[in-house]
């Protein structure tokens, strides 16, 4: 009978599915829109579509204009096959490896291919479901009526719980059913806040200092102090230049050019979060600092945020200039409206959005602000210095040209012997010239590396194709969103940053609160934080997420007003553990909600692989505190710096990054990625980093104790804020009384610090 009941049970799911398919997976949809959808168009339906067939092209009987045909193959077999990459004709063709090449007229570009690739081994995700795409118009009046292009309304707090926040949430556990389970202890508690704020580990003397104070205002008054600290702007920086997709250089496979100075943007991120500058000024600079009428005089903090695009994809533009040139319009759409819109804007660069209120022609309008416009550099020096260096490279030039001249003449032949002579002798003086104006040359002023000037305009595209341009589009913003400029050929850069920071933009506070809400908490109240379209996740509290957005706006834009907000709620401080509730429950919320997704625990999270390097460097006492300026390299055994200073390459992304899920710089990124693979653990045990660090620490432990006992004591003390249990300490006293073997390289106090390093209290955060 059990038998017979568990096959029941493993059976019925089974009959649900195949009933009820699951909804698509959004980010898979998503990158099928943007990277696979339009490759099919433009490059395949001319002789793969059902187009084809009834104009007599169809080659090789195989359709790609649908997914029931892609999936069904051709004449030479499976297009492909879900999940495997090496299966199916259509990649094969696309690497030119068979007889078959495809398209005829020229190999695609690797890029591409590897999102061919990519897209197959994810399962070939594919929405489509009729035939080729068509224009049936985009209502907009009707999308305005979905959740996230209302404006935020502020409704009362329900309950009468002491913080709002706290009364959103007890309504979804008296909804849900669910029992939160006790706050977290007071040693946990100061760990999750200084991670969550600074991405550095408490000290010991810090933590002994909050137990011990009893107040009721102990923990906001902790929060404030690391609100306060230089490294909050530290810790939250990194966070934004994720969404930035933030590098020094570019993904080309040759001549990678770094820009020289771009951690000035990195620098200018970190000010303002110092700053608490208001976020609509910290939206608006980054699009449109060089032209807001109430920017600061500072060059700094007028030019260096302009890095948002100043810093972004840059392509050869040799014998595909047009379609070059497309391709980075496409980067700056797409960074500036998943970054501060929450919306998948790219997916409609080759036809009408398939899910969201935007007809291609908005994404051409926005695109025409930036056509046309260079990257460049902006001097942030001081007015006298810029204009002595510029005069200085002027005078060189000059001097540079009259020496070549001079120099091309005689070498010529064509003076008589007097002339000739009196050349010779001549920019002789010009060279000394030369060498003194080099020797007086005064030092280049600092730059930011920006974007410059205002678009020209442009056509639509049809299918995206830059060479079958068709109507108009007005440079303008999204039509489903209020804009305080009309669109048309005036609209500037600072026409969108106002458009995009304004109050009653119903997105922007909305996008960056659930930001804030989802780095501290695990997951956003949105749990797709750059996608508030239809293919996004509906809000899991949504009068929650309409009272932060309204009252974050009411307190000025302030960032450490949110991060206070949050921080304070009863919510914020709920222990980890999933093992013991507040009271007597009928359900059990592990069932219930195993996600956490109402909120009934806190969340256990691993570090960012930069808070993780910078304890290991803190707990080992050899961080550099040092703050600002250029980057440094991770493969130098002597960097000391904090991660977020290290040099972050698109070509080719640092094997430490990589291997604990630093995300890729060639896009913006709202969340990490977590994976558990053998090869991080193999670093912590045999990397020489993690070596070095294990014999600074254990060095740091010597002085911390006339005993054994004491200085197992003070090890776990500095690495985890604690004092080691019974079992720990005895277990560490008899591993360091053990002789020493003949191949060990490390003594054995160098090992015992190393597994402290190692240990996952280390490397979580409860």
């Amino acid at each position: 009978m059990l038998r017979i009941a568990l096959v029941a049970v493993l059976v019925a799911p089974s009959v649900a599915l195949a009933a009820a398919p699951a909804p698509l997976d959004a980010k898979k949809v998503e990158f099928f829109e943007t990277k696979i959808r339009p490759v099919l168009v433009e490059q395949c339906y001319k002789c793969h579509s059902e187009e084809a067939v009834k104009d007599k092209k169809l080659k090789g009987g195989l359709k790609l204009d649908t997914k029931a045909a892609l999936l069904a193959g051709g004449e030479t077999g499976a297009a492909l096959v879900p999940g495997k990459v090496d299966k199916g004709t259509l990649l094969q063709s696309m690497k030119y490896t068979d007889e078959l090449k495809m398209p005829p007229k020229g190999k695609l570009p690797d890029a591409v291919i590897k999102d061919f690739e990519k897209w197959i081994a994810d399962g070939a995700v594919d929405p489509r479901e009729g035939g080729a795409v068509k224009v049936a118009g985009v209502d907009i009046e009707k999308g305005k009526q979905f959740w996230s292009f209302q404006p935020p309304k502020e409704v009362p707090v329900p309950g009468n719980a002491k913080h709002a926040i706290d009364g959103f949430v007890q309504a979804k556990w008296a909804e849900k059913g669910l029992t939160p389970v006790a706050r977290a202890d007071k040693r946990t508690l100061i760990r999750r806040a200084y991670y969550d704020l600074t991405g550095l580990p408490p000290t010991s003397e810090t933590v002994d200092a909050f137990v011990a104070d009893n107040s009721p205002t102990a923990f906001e008054k902790l929060i404030d102090s690391l609100l306060a600290s230089p490294q909050y702007g530290e810790k939250w920086a990194r966070h934004w230049l994720d969404v930035a997709r933030f590098a020094e250089d570019q993904a080309h496979t040759f001549e990678v050019k770094p820009k020289a100075q771009a951690w000035r943007y990195r620098d200018w991120v970190v000010a303002a979060f110092n700053a608490d500058m208001p976020y609509d000024q910290f939206v608006k600079l980054q699009i449109a600092g060089d032209s807001l009428p109430d920017a600061p005089s500072d060059p700094f903090i007028k030019f260096a945020g302009l890095g948002f695009l100043g810093l972004g994809a840059e392509y050869y533009k040799n014998t595909a200039a047009a379609q070059a040139i497309a391709e980075e319009l496409d980067d700056r759409v797409d960074t500036l409206t998943r970054g501060f819109l929450g919306l998948t804007v790219a997916c409609a660069r080759c036809h009408d959005h398939k899910f969201d209120p935007i007809p291609t022609k908005d994404y051409y309008s926005i695109a025409g602000i930036y056509m046309g416009t260079t990257m460049s550099d902006a001097p942030l020096g001081p007015p006298d210095e810029v204009k002595a260096f510029t005069t200085a490279q002027t005078d060189l030039k000059k001097v540079n040209e009259k020496l070549k001249k001079t120099q091309a003449e005689i070498k010529a032949k064509k003076d008589s012997w007097p002339t000739r002579i009196a050349k010779l002798l001549t920019l002789k003086a010009t060279t000394e010239e030369l060498a003194k104006i080099k020797k007086n040359m005064p030092p280049p002023p600092p730059v930011a590396h920006v974007i410059s000037g205002n678009g020209n305009g442009m056509k639509v595209y049809i299918r995206g194709n830059p060479a079958t341009p068709g109507e108009n589009a007005p440079k303008g913003f999204l039509q489903v969103l209020p804009s305080p400029s009309p669109a048309g050929n005036g609209y500037t850069r600072l026409d969108l940053a106002n458009a995009i920071g304004s109050k009653d933009n119903p997105l922007t506070a909305r996008v960056i609160v659930n930001r804030v809400w989802a780095w501290h908490f695990g997951r956003g109240l949105v749990n797709t934080p750059s996608n508030f379209g239809s293919l996004g996740d509906k809000p899991s509290h949504p009068e929650l997420l309409d009272w932060l957005a309204v009252n974050f706006v009411k307190n000025g834009w302030s960032m450490k007003w949110l991060h206070k907000q949050i921080m304070t709620a009863s919510a914020y401080q709920l222990s980890s553990s999933a093992e013991s509730t507040t009271g007597p429950t009928t359900r059990d919320p592990r069932a219930e909600d195993a996600a956490n997704v109402y909120l009934w625990r806190g969340t256990r999270k691993r570090l960012e692989i930069e808070d993780w390097r910078d304890s290991l460097l803190a707990v080992s006492g050899t961080l550099d505190p040092k703050f600002g300026g250029p980057t440094f390299d991770l493969r130098d055994a002597n960097a000391k710096r904090r991660t977020l200073y290290a040099k972050i390459s698109r070509h080719e992304l640092d094997g430490l990054l990589r291997l604990f899920d630093f995300p890729d710089a060639n896009v913006t990124a709202d969340k990490r990625t977590v994976t558990t693979v053998p090869q991080q653990q193999l670093f912590a045990l045999n990397s020489s980093f993690m070596v070095s660090q294990a014999e600074a620490f254990a060095k740091r432990v010597e002085k911390l104790g006339a005993t054994d006992e004491d200085r197992v004591t003070g090890a776990y003390r500095v690495a985890f804020g604690r004092v080691p249990e019974k079992a720990e300490l005895d277990l560490a006293l008899r591993f360091l009384k053990l002789p020493p073997k003949t191949d060990d390289k490390l003594t054995r106090w160098q090992q015992f610090a190393q597994v402290l390093l190692a240990s996952n209290e280390l490397l979580y955060v409860d």
